[in-house]
């Protein structure tokens, strides 16, 4: 039976970590070396955005993973606590069989249970049925603004949605403040938009 298992991204266990980069890399491409393996499979966000990795596994194997990234983001007159989605791999050979909705539902509920005003991501239009299907919501017409205020990147640009999950009473309250508008979210050069 497979079961969630949580880490700070800096601690995933190496034998999971090669794992879950060698998903990461089939599903992204390793951009630091073009086509092929990582050399290594370290950790791949910016220890600032108190990245924490799930993983589905099941026997010592990595079935899905993915990581909840957080930061602060200064919106609509208060500044709100938003984690979000960033690398959600399955692998390939496993895929359409629930794996990955069974971790992104577990990892909204963490992320509900962390504390955090809202979560908010983005996604490619042909994922958003997968997302919403594990509890999210469109945030229309929001986009996000990743990058830095030096060097900012639109989630419009992209051709990405806006996906989130309002978890506090104050985000549920200030619902309409969040669509229609940009987030500024701002996570930094290293992951420019999650």
């Amino acid at each position: 039976m497979a079961e969630v298992l949580a880490f700070v991204e800096a601690a995933v266990p190496e034998a999971l970590r090669f794992q879950v980069r060698r998903l990461q890399d089939a599903a992204f491409g390793d951009p630091g070396r073009g086509d092929g393996p990582a050399v290594e499979p370290g950790p791949v966000h910016d220890p600032a955005l108190h990245p924490v990795s799930m993983l589905l596994v099941e026997d010592s194997v990595v079935l899905a993973a993915l990581d909840v990234l957080g930061t602060r983001m200064r919106h609509a007159g208060r500044v709100w606590s938003v984690t979000g989605l960033s690398t959600v791999v399955t692998e390939p050979a496993r895929r359409r069989q629930g794996l990955g909705r069974e971790l992104v539902t577990a990892a909204r509920s963490a992320m509900r249970l962390s504390g955090a005003d809202l979560a908010l991501f983005t996604a490619d239009e042909d994922l958003v049925g997968f997302y919403l299907g594990c509890g999210f919501e469109v945030l229309d017409g929001a986009v996000v603004v990743g990058g830095t205020v030096e060097d900012p990147l639109r989630s419009d640009g992209l051709g990405k949605v806006t996906l989130a999950s309002l978890f506090s009473d104050q985000a549920r309250a200030c619902a309409e403040d969040f669509t229609g508008t940009d987030l500024l979210l701002y996570p930094g050069a290293i992951d420019r938009l999650w």
